[in-house]
């Protein structure tokens, strides 16, 4: 067996695989390798169940998924008798001791090596222990090439089971750590921070591969990262953004040193969160097949900012704005819509609704007699708009992008069936005041990889005005909601940190208002269980990460 003396290459693919695309995802595989051994790789470390997609949810329950995905995984192994790189590539695997998370080693034809996943995360978006079987015991290293290689699987090395001091004490010499890990605020620095501990605990250098793109309502950023025996970033690699790295690595004594490298700059703040939700958007309309999408343009900024999302993601081409006035939608808002989409480039349609509405409330007027106009006539406006967005979907096959704000569905300022229509949410976790810095700094912005244009693109005019929903007249969001500071900070406190009445009143808060919020964000929950799916950005998002009763009577009366 040919073996490593003082220098190892491992180049880290850090791809996008899509979940249930077993043959998409081998023929990815194979092609990074392929490039790889071209670049004298000596090993190429893939990322968690990689030839599954992650996360595969109740799939891996299926059992023919499984046996497509090991017999995919064997295919790949014969590719290795060609005398070129290993691989360490993630997969699900049926064993007798169950269903398992497992990492495998490809080497000379053959699988050389199994490693189980031991630490399964059962907290915020992750659910293994429900669908998978931990570890039966912490695998000893892998004697790879004559490199003895740890292969912690993502948790492994954030829980407390002692994996990577295992490892170490059972002669590791470097660990090789697969994960898939989504992307929240400040995820990359908390990643950091765990490597870090366990390079201390351990000794050992820690390469960190993490998968790239997005999966339903997660965003997998990448942004994988080696740390050194000392302590020292190593190298890094781009977030949000498919990559192959070769990264060199040297024996000085008993400690492996990474000599070469790439270290890119990260994206951070509004930078980082709106890559992610042009990404996850980008991501769920090519990986499910739509030709393109559609969204309601009212000339607020919630939609125009959805509507710069989706023209970064797909290109002007593939995105139709449409503005469906009222009597009470405002000229300001119609110019405001029309220029929108013409700095964006995109198509761009004047679709009234007078008539539907009219015809509806006609229809009504029988069993209306004698009441006062109110929110049911209100919320015609916005359901006329939903059915119409809908039909123009339904015609011609575009997604309908569904525009709410994370503090509009925390408190319930949406209409079923009206503007909660839709198939996907960029701006689903993202609070209101995050929603206008989002706008300012892409128009100071193009992204990396945004396929839409640079400068103003969302009209000052359009940040600037007072948000309504014109749904009567001189309507203002505020004639119902607290000024957005203050109620994003209020529901910040509730939805993040889960803080009692009494610790946000303490922040300077009305208690009348918190209780107030409170209850909102509680009865609001019917809605939200029918929302379309969106970008996590926040540490805890509605639907993964936050799981409430709808029937509910609590009320924190402190």
């Amino acid at each position: 067996m040919d073996r490593l003396t003082d220098t190892f290459r491992i180049a880290v693919a850090q791809l996008n695989p899509t979940v249930g695309d077993i043959a998409g995802n081998l023929a990815m595989a194979r092609k990074a390798r392929a490039e790889a051994a071209a670049r004298g790789a000596d090993l190429v470390l893939f990322t968690e169940l990689f030839i599954a997609g992650y996360p595969p949810e109740d799939l891996v329950l299926k059992p023919a998924f499984l046996v497509a995905c090991e017999e995919a995984i064997r295919d790949f192994a014969k590719d290795t008798a060609d005398g070129g790189p290993g691989v360490v590539i993630g997969t699900p695997l049926k064993r007798a001791s169950g269903i398992h998370n497992s990492v495998v080693v490809l080497d000379h034809g053959e699988i050389i090596a199994e490693r189980y996943k031991v630490d399964l995360p059962n907290y915020g978006e992750f659910d293994e222990k429900r669908v998978f079987v931990a570890g039966p015991h912490i695998g000893g290293p892998v004697n790879y090439r004559g490199v003895r290689i740890g292969l912690p699987v993502c948790e492994d090395i954030w829980g407390d089971l002692g994996v990577c001091e295992t490892l170490a004490e059972a002669g590791a010499e470097i660990l090789l750590v697969t994960n898939g890990s989504p992307y929240h605020r400040g995820k990359v620095d908390r990643r950091h921070q765990v490597v870090i501990r366990q390079v201390i605990e351990t000794g050992l250098p820690i390469l960190y591969a993490n998968m790239v793109g997005g999966q339903d309502e997660l965003v997998f950023d990448g942004a994988s990262f080696a740390i050194q025996a000392d302590k020292s970033l190593a190298f890094q690699m781009p977030e949000f953004a498919e990559d192959l790295a070769l990264t060199v690595w040297k024996r000085e004594g008993d400690t492996w040193i990474c000599a070469e490298g790439p270290m890119v700059r990260l994206p951070e703040n509004e930078e980082a969160d709106y890559t992610a939700c042009v990404l996850g958007l980008r991501d769920y309309v090519n990986k499910n097949g739509f030709p393109g999408v559609i969204l309601g343009l009212s000339g607020g900024v919630d939609s125009a900012l959805c509507a710069a999302m989706a023209v970064d993601a797909l290109g002007a081409e593939r995105v139709r704005a449409v503005m469906l006035p009222y009597r009470y939608t405002s000229q300001g808002s119609v110019e405001d819509a029309e220029k929108c989409a013409r700095a964006l480039g995109c198509k761009y349609d004047y679709l009234p609704i007078h008539e539907p509405v009219e015809g509806f409330m006609r229809a009504l007027e029988p069993f209306f007699e004698g009441t006062d106009p109110g929110v049911t006539e209100e919320n015609l406006q916005s359901r006329t708009r939903g059915t119409l967005l809908m039909a123009l979907s339904n015609k011609f096959g575009s997604m309908v992008i569904t525009t709410g704000n994370k503090s509009e569905m925390s408190v319930g300022y949406a209409t079923l069936y009206g503007d909660m229509n839709g198939g996907f949410n960029p701006i689903k976790d993202l609070y209101k005041m995050q929603v206008y810095a989002l706008c300012r700094w892409r128009n100071a912005h193009v992204p990396v990889g945004a396929l839409g244009p640079a400068g103003e693109v969302i009209p000052v005019s359009i940040i600037e005005k007072v948000p309504s929903a014109e749904l009567r007249e001189n309507q203002t969001d505020q004639d119902t909601l607290p000024p957005y500071p203050v109620l994003d900070d209020i529901l910040e406190c509730l939805v993040e940190n889960e803080m009692s009445v009494d610790d946000i009143v303490a922040r300077g808060h009305d208690r009348a208002l918190v209780h107030r919020v409170e209850h909102m964000l509680y009865v609001a929950e019917y809605k939200r269980r029918q929302a379309a799916p969106g970008v996590k950005i926040t540490r805890k998002n509605f639907g993964r990460d936050r799981r409430y009763p709808i029937t509910n009577k609590f009320r924190d009366r402190s």
